[in-house]
């Protein structure tokens, strides 16, 4: 039998590994065996290395401590594509339920309630509402998806945890959002707008959490081994060191971190209720804004990973697949977005002359319209409204050198679509209630795109030649 001398070094073989729980496994387990000084398991190499001590190690030994903790010794092979036909059957049954539930919400004229109104503070209920309404809609793609990615590969690896321990980690992520949003709340009440990211960071931020999203749903579809291997995982300084509380416990500690850390991802409805807490001055008030609009979301971001945490069975195994499409999906969307606000199109130069804020009009005043209205020599004036369904009219027409003056009206200041976002212009908006301005002079033709501050909501400037 062979041995491994004192103050050297082995690399073993390992088969079966599929997350960072297994690293910490096997870490513990050849870490029992005597003689073994250090242990370093590398889930994505298919291998330990093994530091020996002050005496020699048998090779039966860490074969045998492999074996218990579930594992087998030697060189895997993981190929690009799965060769189980079963999983694209799976995902072809995913993509079709997403379809008829997509066809389902089209023919019903499904839409979500708004509650912003020209003339409503913002207070701690009127923050619990639109967190409802946050919870529950589509503008939820970013952090909603995000947690169906996480929970869905958190109950697919641990089909061993009862359902309750399968939950505490969404309880946890949500305890988590709520303290750390009224926090973090509290503190841009108090400091105004330090906290407040720029649109670059934002969008290196999207551009992150897409493709984390993108790299987990392959992971929960099965649809490549290979890529699953890379998936990101929380860091080791937050897992249990325990093989047992490994069996038993979930990692609590990181989805409380990754609650609190939401705040900082750019959904729409997260970056208005920002802005009210900032310009309330005060920390009390900007703590209940943030908190308060937190609570609202975390039944529809419960309800997300409560319901990943009870399939099981047949039925789990089309309901991940359906989840992994999902999450493919929406990870495809937040890069798209991300990449669009670091590099938008080329489009016509333009310079912000000015931007205010009026009081709403009064009833009766004359709606917005379409197009380009000449107000006097040389300046024009366009007019859009934004409601919680987004801009209309959503394609507005200037002429190159004009003084434009864009006027907003918001119907709906507690929703996705106020954070207007001009990249080519390099304005970023978050509307008021009632009327917004924004002044500015394109320099030559084509389209200036704009959308909100997702990109869920479009709309395009188009500048003719100048007139004659």
């Amino acid at each position: 039998m062979a041995h491994h001398p004192a103050h050297g070094a082995v690399i073993l073989p390992i088969r079966g590994m599929t997350c960072r729980s297994c690293e910490l496994l096997l870490e513990e387990s050849l870490g029992a065996v005597p003689g073994v000084k250090h242990v370093r398991v590398r889930r994505t190499r298919s291998c330990a290395t093994i530091v020996i001590g002050d005496q020699s190690v048998d090779e039966a030994a860490l074969e045998r401590a492999v074996e218990e903790a579930g594992y087998s010794v030697g060189h895997e092979h993981v190929p690009w594509l799965s060769r189980d036909l079963a999983v694209y059957f799976h995902v072809i049954l995913g993509i079709a339920v997403i379809g008829i539930v997509a066809l389902g919400l089209g023919l019903g004229g499904f839409s979500l309630p708004s509650f912003g109104t020209s003339s409503t503070s913002m207070t701690s209920s009127v923050a619990l509402l639109v967190g409802l309404t946050a919870g529950f809609s589509t503008c939820m793609a970013l952090i909603g998806g995000l947690v169906l990615a996480v929970s869905a590969r958190f109950s697919k690896d641990n089909h061993h945890l009862t359902r309750w321990q399968k939950f505490q980690p969404h309880l946890a992520f949500n305890v988590g959002r709520i303290v750390g949003f009224g926090v973090l709340g509290g503190l841009l009440g108090s400091l105004g707008s330090v906290l407040q990211l720029s649109d670059r960071v934002i969008a290196l931020l999207t551009l992150v959490v897409g493709l984390v999203m993108l790299l987990i749903g392959i992971k929960i579809t099965e649809i490549s081994p290979r890529i699953a291997r890379f998936t990101p995982t929380l860091p080791r300084f937050l897992q249990w060191k325990r093989g047992d509380a490994l069996r038993s416990s979930p990692p609590v500690v990181g989805a409380v971190a990754s609650g609190a850390l939401t705040f900082f991802l750019p959904c729409g409805f997260t970056l208005a209720m920002q802005l009210a807490a900032m310009n309330s001055g005060s920390f009390d008030a900007g703590a209940l804004t943030m908190a308060a609009f937190a609570l609202g979301t975390a039944p529809g971001l419960l309800g997300i990973g409560g319901l990943t945490s009870v399939v099981h069975g047949r039925f789990a195994k089309v309901f991940f697949a359906t989840a992994g499409v999902l999450v493919i999906g929406l990870g495809i969307f937040n890069l798209r977005t991300g990449y669009a606000t670091l590099f938008p199109p080329t489009a016509t130069a333009g310079v912000v002359l000015t931007g205010s804020q009026t009081p709403s009009p009064q009833p009766g005043a004359t709606q917005p319209g379409a197009g380009a209205a000449p107000v006097a020599a040389g300046t024009e004036t366009i007019t859009m409204t934004q409601s919680g369904s987004g801009y209309s009219p959503s394609t507005l027409t200037v002429h190159a050198g004009s003084h434009v003056r864009w006027e907003i009206t918001s119907t709906d200041a507690y929703t996705c679509a106020s954070g207007i976002r001009v990249p080519s212009l390099g304005i970023a908006k978050q509307l008021a209630a009632g009327q917004n301005v924004i002044e500015f002079i394109p320099q030559q033709e084509g389209d200036i795109p704009f959308s909100c501050s997702m990109g869920m909501y479009r709309g395009t400037i188009k500048v003719l030649p100048r007139s004659t």
